[in-house]
C-alpha cells in the first residue's frame, strides 16, 4: 500500500515508498499482500482496513494518528472472509465492522455480515445484514464498499453487487440504508444498480467491468458526496452525488426481503 495526498481530493500525489507497518512493539510488520484498502477515521484514529494473507483470504487492520507510524493490530477474524467496512463512530459503545466471509478462491456466494468489538480486538454479536439480490446485478454475491455515511435516515450504504455473465462477472454498484442504531436491520435497499461498467475505463483493464466502490467524501454544506471506486482493477474512478438525491432515489425504488428488515440473529 501507498500513501497519497491531495490539496482537492481530485489530484493526488503519492510517495514513492511502501507504507512501513510495524507491530504493537515497533517491530516492522508487512502483510503478506494487501487489497481494497479503505481508510476510516473513529474518534481520534485512522484505521486502514483491508484483504490481506493470514494463512488464507482475511481483513487485515492497522491504525495511525500521524500518518508517520502505522501500527498493525489483531486480524478481527479467521479466514476466509474479505470487504471489510468499519462504521466512522461507535455504535452503543462498540466499534462496528461490515464484512462478507468467503472461500479462498473467487467466492461464487457471499453475504453481507456485521460484528461488534468494544477494543478493535475481541470482535462478537455477529450479525446478518444483507443476502445477495435477485435483480441481475447482484445475483450472484454482494459485499461491503465505502464506509456508511451518517444521515437523518439512517447509514447510507454504497456497496457492490456481482453478476455472472457469459464472458465472466460483472461488478456493480448498489445502494441501501441502515438503521442508525441497529445496522443490521435494512431499512431501504434499491432494487437497481446506481452505476454498472458502461464507460471504456470500466469495461476494459486487468479485469474487465468491473466498477468497486472504496471511499466517500461527504460535503456537509453543500450535501455532494463524492464516490470513489475502482474501474476495472486498474484505475480510480470518482463521481459525484447529491446525498437527499440519492437516499430519495434507493427510498423510491426499494424492495426489501424478510430476512434484509431482520435484526439478523438466528
Amino acid at each position: 500500500m501507498y500513501l497519497g495526498r491531495s490539496e482537492d481530493a481530485i489530484h493526488w500525489e503519492f510517495e514513492p515508498e511502501k507504507v512501513q507497518f510495524v507491530d504493537e512493539d515497533g517491530k516492522p510488520f508487512m502483510p503478506v499482500y494487501a487489497y481494497d484498502p479503505r481508510l476510516v477515521k473513529v474518534e481520534d484514529t485512522y484505521y486502514i482496513i483491508w484483504c490481506g494473507d493470514f494463512y488464507g483470504a482475511s481483513i487485515g487492520i492497522a491504525k495511525t494518528t500521524d500518518f508517520k507510524t502505522f501500527t498493525r493490530i489483531e486480524n478481527p477474524f479467521i479466514p476466509f472472509n474479505r470487504n471489510a467496512v468499519l462504521f466512522p463512530r461507535k455504535i452503543n459503545g462498540n466499534f462496528v465492522m461490515l464484512s462478507r466471509p468467503s472461500d479462498s478462491g473467487h467466492t461464487p456466494f457471499g453475504d453481507i455480515f456485521l460484528s461488534e468489538s468494544p477494543d478493535m480486538t475481541y470482535w462478537g454479536k455477529h450479525r446478518h445484514v444483507m443476502s445477495r439480490g435477485s435483480e441481475w446485478w447482484e445475483s450472484v454475491k454482494i459485499g461491503g464498499g465505502a464506509a456508511p455515511i451518517e444521515t437523518s435516515e439512517g447509514w447510507l450504504l454504497f456497496y457492490h453487487g456481482v453478476s455472472s455473465t457469459c464472458n465472466g462477472l460483472v461488478y456493480s454498484i448498489g445502494g441501501a440504508i441502515l438503521d442508525i442504531d441497529q445496522p443490521s436491520i435494512v431499512k431501504y435497499r434499491c432494487e437497481n444498480f446506481i452505476l454498472t461498467p458502461e464507460a471504456v475505463y470500466e469495461e476494459r483493464g486487468f479485469v474487465p467491468n468491473v466498477v468497486f466502490p472504496c471511499a466517500t467524501i461527504h460535503d456537509s454544506e453543500t450535501n455532494r458526496i463524492a464516490l470513489y471506486y475502482g474501474a476495472a482493477d486498474s484505475v480510480v474512478g470518482l463521481a459525484f452525488c447529491n446525498a437527499d438525491d440519492i437516499i430519495d432515489y434507493i427510498k423510491d425504488h426499494s424492495v426489501v426481503t424478510q430476512s434484509d428488515t431482520e435484526v439478523g440473529r438466528r
